[in-house]
């Protein structure tokens, strides 16, 4: 690929936005669809975690790492992003849960994670209104929080002052082709043509895929959130019970639930975390809301009888094998994906878009690309092969 080269980025969530910011910036004429509004959908019903803590040593955590790497150098020109590096916590209230946490631990200080073990004195002095009854904490310094809209917002914002051309309420259709090579997309404004086209729709990237001809198994995955009303400095850090990690990382189409407790800049207190396999089906709830808020407060007691004043949720880009997806199709030439990162696309957004761009320029990536390659088996339909 050469500068120049006409690029269609369906979807204006944050994936899509790092994208289209990221190939406007190295000279790609960049057109970004969307058929609602910019980061109205996924994005918008995220916390704006940027983790390294819920990842054990693998390809995600170094795409994790590429991305921690890059979000310092955009956020500094975006005050609204909320870029707050203000660490995580991980705690385990069990002798057994203990164990695992520290075993975890130890495996990602060995990739590089800084991952401090507290002793009950120093968490209680990080933490004052947490939970006495603990077993084991262990401190992330690295993770961070951004207002997720508006850091899609900034990333979106450098897009457009870069070249790039935003159309909203444009729905695609289906694949304008010339022989077996991609050459545009049908939409519901007309078709648009372009020599690349990224898919970054998210939870809607199997469906997109499909309608373009070449299907990928990307799922929608629930997940709800409780907003209570302001409060006085009450968490100061991302904390979450130990058992996150493996809710994250389950397959299982029930209800998976632990605890997540953090506070936003405007002092709302955000309770997670669910995740649950429901197809497109939109409903709260409230059996899964009160579980999330009974898991919450086993973490800080003191919350019982704060106010919620809203819940939301939103749907995750769920692949089977639980990595993103970032790479050319191997059934459609001049179609490449970017997409599948289910609960963490917020952290991995810059780093997936510096490989891909690294992909399409044909550079060598910072990191091995090989394992979020669209002709992985988990990512075609069963009876397809690249």
């Amino acid at each position: 690929m050469v500068n120049g080269t006409r690029v269609v980025v369906l979807g204006a969530g944050i994936v899509g936005a790092a994208c289209a910011r990221e190939l406007a910036r190295e000279g790609f004429a960049v057109t970004v669809l969307d058929r609602d509004r910019p980061a109205s959908a996924t994005t918008a019903h995220g916390e704006g975690n940027i983790l390294v803590s819920d990842k054990g040593p693998g390809p995600e955590l170094e795409l994790a790492g590429l991305s921690l790497e890059l979000w310092p150098g955009i956020v500094p020109a975006h005050p609204a992003a909320e870029w707050d590096p203000k660490g995580g916590i991980v705690v385990a209230a069990t002798p057994e849960g203990a164990r695992d946490l520290e075993n975890f631990a130890e495996s990602q200080r060995l990739a590089g994670v800084e991952a401090e073990s507290l002793d009950a004195a120093t968490l209680a002095n990080a933490e004052p209104h947490l939970t006495r009854d603990v077993a084991a904490a262990v401190h992330y310094p690295q993770d961070a929080q951004v207002q997720p809209v508006a850091a899609a917002t900034a990333l979106l914002s450098d897009a457009l002052a870069a070249g790039a051309v935003l159309r909203t309420g444009c729905e695609v259709l289906g694949a304008a082709t010339r022989g077996s090579r991609l050459t545009g997309v049908r939409t519901s404004l007309g078709t648009i043509e372009g020599d690349v086209v990224v898919n970054a729709a998210g939870p809607w990237s199997g469906e997109v895929a499909a309608r373009l001809g070449a299907p990928l198994d990307v799922r929608p995955r629930r997940g709800e959130v409780l907003v209570t009303t302001p409060r006085p400095p009450t968490v100061f850090h991302k904390v979450y019970d130990a058992d996150y990690v493996g809710a994250v990382g389950s397959g299982d189409q029930e209800l998976q639930a632990s605890a997540v407790v953090e506070s936003t800049r405007a002092g709302t207190i955000l309770l997670g975390s669910s995740r649950r396999r429901v197809g497109f089906d939109d409903r709260l709830r409230p059996e899964v809301l009160s579980v999330i808020a009974r898991k919450a407060l086993r973490l800080f007691p003191s919350l019982a009888g704060v106010p919620v004043m809203r819940a939301y949720g939103g749907f995750r880009p769920y692949v089977a094998d639980h990595l993103p997806v970032i790479g050319p199709d191997p059934r459609l030439d001049g179609l490449w994906h970017a997409t599948g990162h289910e609960g963490a696309g917020i952290g991995l957004a810059p780093g997936t878009a510096r490989v891909l761009a690294d992909l399409l320029l044909d550079r060598a990536p910072a990191l091995d690309a090989a394992p979020f390659s669209p002709a992985r088996p988990a990512v075609l339909p069963e009876g397809q092969s690249a």
